[in-house]
């Protein structure tokens, strides 16, 4: 018994230094007027992948990588939270602190993973992350909890020592779920070039056999699968990953059947989880009334095409957040829908509403007193009739227009772009995407508007964009606007939204 009684003061002394180095920053912190209001954020410091969430005895709990010595990344930590409503958190003890030869190291730590409710004890599967003499060695390891809150180290972890021969050194973010009795895991790895979702049964979450490879690259989705989910939805299932190296796609999903007697499945259908430049690593899990909720870090890594740093906040001690939930839903093509979670109208006041008005270059629609630096934007355009060449909405404007974000829909060619070249000095890049929408059918946008960041869903819900911007606390102005030509605004809704602290 002597091992484990030393591991467990070795993590419980892990976990005091960390809570210590949060608490002597935390109340500056929060006090940037930068800081998100409705977005969850760490109390200080980094944050990256959200981990290990679920709903569990009411609430929802999510847990997530965090370092907490510095608003960079480092030796990975969990953080923890907990809501009622998915939309009010409450920061809970960090969770769990690298402290075992198999997590102990500077460049490596406590990686991403999953809970799941084994009986009623909330059981935690991690990625145990080391170098040794430069080789990266990452295992798969087991923690659990009887109140929700303290955790320990299973004893005979790793309980997934390495990859098998199908993976390779990258071998992490397990992802864990019960089919008829039997506990499943999912492990994102790559061989060869080509990434892989490697699969995994077990009857007590303690012993692992492993089954095979659950899907794989056909050599164009990236050389390494990172944070795979896979979970049923509309009678299918879906495969969900943030794939490396396959160019500006970062967030992936695939919709297809599983055969739990082969190990195997078998996709039909792909498409983008979000089309912005920051949104990654999102994970699922099953919420109250049964919805499929997802939740990404909000940030990009450096292995990205246009990646050009983590973001100015860092000089303010903290650095990531969390995207808004999303519901996810199967459409009746195989695509997948995402939308807000109904819970985020808790936020709204004051609201705005224009009804059937004419949008003409140089128009000014929008009183100055709506500007806000957190808003709700419900807007639907006739495109019959329209003859205006682009149109769309000037976001986080300054008094003078220096600064500002647009969002542009081509009538032409029927792109939707993001441009942050003029929002805030620092960022930068345009992203785009082509809508579904044609002919005359309205042009729909629900927009959803933080200090920085601005998430936007179209085409019924089918194409999310999600993007970060930093302007300046003052920069809040909002227009919409036409160019070359005219289009009719059907309905425009906005709110105020309040924050959630």
């Amino acid at each position: 018994m002597e091992l484990p009684i030393q591991g467990a003061w070795l993590h419980r002394e892990a976990l005091l230094k960390a809570e210590q180095s949060i608490s002597r920053v935390k109340d500056a912190v929060g006090k940037d007027p930068g800081r998100l209001k409705y977005h969850f954020m760490a109390p200080a410091y980094w944050i990256n992948d959200p981990n290990g969430l679920i709903f569990y005895k009411g609430e929802y709990h999510l847990f997530y990588q965090h370092y907490p010595y510095a608003a960079k990344w480092g030796a990975m930590h969990w953080g923890h939270a907990k809501s009622k409503d998915l939309v009010h958190w409450e920061h809970l003890p960090i969770a769990l602190a690298p402290s075992e030869p198999y997590d102990l190291d500077e460049r490596g730590g406590v990686f991403s993973g999953s809970a799941v409710d084994d009986n009623g004890v909330l059981s935690v599967l991690y990625t145990g992350t080391v170098i040794r003499d430069g080789a990266l060695i990452q295992s798969q390891c087991l923690a659990t909890s009887q109140d929700g809150i303290t955790f320990e180290k299973y004893k005979g972890n790793p309980v997934i020592p390495g990859p098998p021969e199908d993976g390779s050194a990258d071998f992490r973010d397990p992802k864990v779920w019960k089919h008829d009795g039997t506990w499943y895991m999912v492990v994102g790895s790559g061989k060869d070039g080509k990434g892989k979702a490697l699969l995994y049964k077990s009857p007590d979450l303690r012993e692992w056999d492993y089954a095979g490879v659950l899907a794989e690259s056909d050599g164009t989705m990236g050389t390494m699968w990172e944070c795979p989910d896979f979970f049923p939805l509309g009678g299918r299932y879906v495969l969900m990953f943030s794939p490396m190296g396959m160019g500006e796609r970062k967030t992936i999903y695939l919709t297809g059947d599983m055969d739990y007697g082969t190990g195997k499945f078998t996709w039909d259908t792909m498409g983008d989880v979000d089309h912005g430049f920051e949104y990654y690593a999102p994970q699922s899990f099953s919420g109250a009334q049964g919805r499929r909720i997802i939740i990404a870090w909000l940030n990009a890594w450096d292995w990205m095409p246009w990646f050009k740093d983590f973001g100015p906040t860092a000089k303010n001690d903290w650095c990531g957040a969390m995207s808004a939930p999303r519901t996810v839903e199967l459409d009746g093509d195989g695509r997948l829908k995402f939308m807000p979670v109904k819970e985020l109208e808790v936020l709204r006041r004051e609201h705005f509403h224009i009804g059937q008005t004419a949008v003409a270059p140089g128009a000014s629609v929008i009183p100055k007193y709506v500007g806000s630096d957190c808003l709700e934007i419900r807007a639907e355009f006739e495109m019959s009739g329209c003859t205006a060449e682009e149109i769309g909405f000037v976001l986080r404007s300054s008094a003078d227009g220096a600064q500002h974000t647009l969002l542009v829909y081509n009538t032409k060619t029927g792109e939707l772009r993001f441009d942050r070249t003029r929002s805030d000095g620092w960022s930068e890049g345009v992203r785009s995407a082509v809508l579904e929408r044609t002919g005359n059918e309205p042009l729909r946008l629900h927009i959803f508007v933080d200090t920085c960041v601005v998430e936007i869903y179209t085409d019924h819900y089918r194409t999310v964009m999600t993007n970060n911007i930093y302007p300046e606390p003052a920069s809040v102005m909002l227009e919409v606007f036409a160019s070359g030509g005219s289009v009719n605004l059907a309905s425009l809704d906005i709110w105020k939204l309040r924050s959630a602290w």
